[in-house]
């Protein structure tokens, strides 16, 4: 197989674009939107008109019709900065827009993508529960069918993008009835963010990701058209999965971006602290933190952007999705924690970006299937 390490012109200049947005419209206002735990609707209306929302998405439904590597490089710029907007883009796009786009009608794709893409709205996923996580077939949301509408009853949690003003639909998965085997039936629906017995309720007091929109999302006899199905009957749980596949590269994508961000602060820090006399960059020590930090995102990055070719090239990428996912996370956390010590006390500061970092990345290793999930994952492709 020809091995080739460069980005096309396109790309570069893509990743440029922005960088250079992501640093003059993202990061003055990033410290005081994570301290006020606000959404921002001035900075997405902004990432919208950097086409930022429907990146892999065809013209056809008003998207730019890019690769993955594109949209995957976008992810990462927007979160070398601030992972809160970065997470408004990721979840935007994998979660809300994915799914329609690879499973909706064509009807619900002319009904919900151009404006998703445009980013004049929002969507968000529905598949976390308060009992059903990591564990999600064990969804107790339930749809049952009543003539020709489909009763929705249950509730979900930590639902990015799902409570904002701007939010048009949600993807919720549902039990729609049991299997031969007795295994939950499992189905999708496109549920309106209007719609009657639908309530969302936006988290707060987060510990991270704290200008993100997240919502608790709860469904009291909701009633929907039969056309609301995404896709077909029984088909939720391979959607989710794939779903997920995908979801998993962006949430690679937000560790290869922290990292690279905390990087470059602690390498400026090291560069300007002196100490005994001589900058903190001089002693070894710190060289070899610099060191093993840049070796890790090099090796992040190169994971990372297998995962987003062999998905561009319709080759089976699932195992290495989840290998990206895995160890760009992790190596975020490893990152962030040398940055903090390089930085010493002021690490622990929130007037120091570096402290938002630390706490950003922990989500990394919990959201879009845990670790442990990812391990599972990666295992079970290695056994067949």
């Amino acid at each position: 197989m020809a091995l080739c390490f460069d980005l096309t012109d396109e790309q570069n200049i893509l990743r440029q674009s922005v960088r250079d947005f992501a640093e003059r419209e993202i990061r003055p206002v990033a410290r005081d939107l994570d301290a006020r735990e606000e959404f921002s609707y001035e900075v997405t209306r902004k990432m919208a008109d950097m086409g930022l929302f429907g990146i892999f998405v065809s013209p056809d439904y008003g998207g730019s019709g890019l690769d993955y590597v594109s949209y995957i490089i976008a992810v990462e710029e927007i979160a070398r900065v601030d992972g809160s907007q970065a997470a408004t883009v990721a979840a935007g796009n994998s979660l809300g827009i994915g799914p329609i786009y690879y499973f909706g009608s064509e009807e619900q794709k002319q009904r919900w993508l151009p404006k998703l893409c445009t980013g004049e709205t929002l969507a968000g996923f529905g598949l976390t529960e308060p009992l059903a996580g990591s564990d999600a077939g064990s969804s107790r949301t339930k749809a049952v069918l009543d003539g020709d509408e489909w009763v929705l009853n249950g509730s979900k949690i930590f639902i990015t993008n799902a409570a904002t003003d701007i939010t048009s639909v949600i993807v919720v998965q549902a039990v729609t009835g049991k299997k031969s085997d007795g295994r939950n039936e499992i189905s999708c629906f496109l549920v309106p963010a209007d719609a009657p017995g639908l309530t969302r309720k936006a988290m707060h007091h987060k510990m991270m990701w704290r200008a993100s929109n997240t919502a608790e999302l709860y469904f009291d006899d909701l009633r929907l058209p039969a056309d609301a199905l995404l896709g077909k009957r029984g088909d939720g749980f391979r959607q989710m999965l794939q779903t997920l596949d995908g979801g998993r590269l962006s949430i690679g994508a937000m560790g290869l971006g922290g990292a690279q961000g905390a990087f470059e602060l602690a390498l400026r820090y090291s560069q300007e602290r002196k100490q005994f006399g001589q900058a903190l960059v001089e002693f070894q020590a710190t060289q070899f933190k610099l060191a093993d930090m840049a070796m890790e995102i090099e090796a992040a990055r190169n994971l990372l952007y297998k995962a987003c070719w062999l998905k561009d090239n319709h080759r089976p990428f699932g195992q290495v999705a989840a290998m990206g996912k895995l160890y760009c996370s992790e190596v975020m956390g490893r990152v962030v924690n040398e940055a903090v010590q390089i930085h010493g006390g002021y690490g622990l500061m929130q007037e120091y970006d570096v402290e938002r970092f630390f706490r950003d990345q922990k989500l990394l290793t919990i959201g879009e299937g845990t670790s442990e999930v990812q391990r599972i994952v990666i295992a079970r492709h290695l056994i067949g």
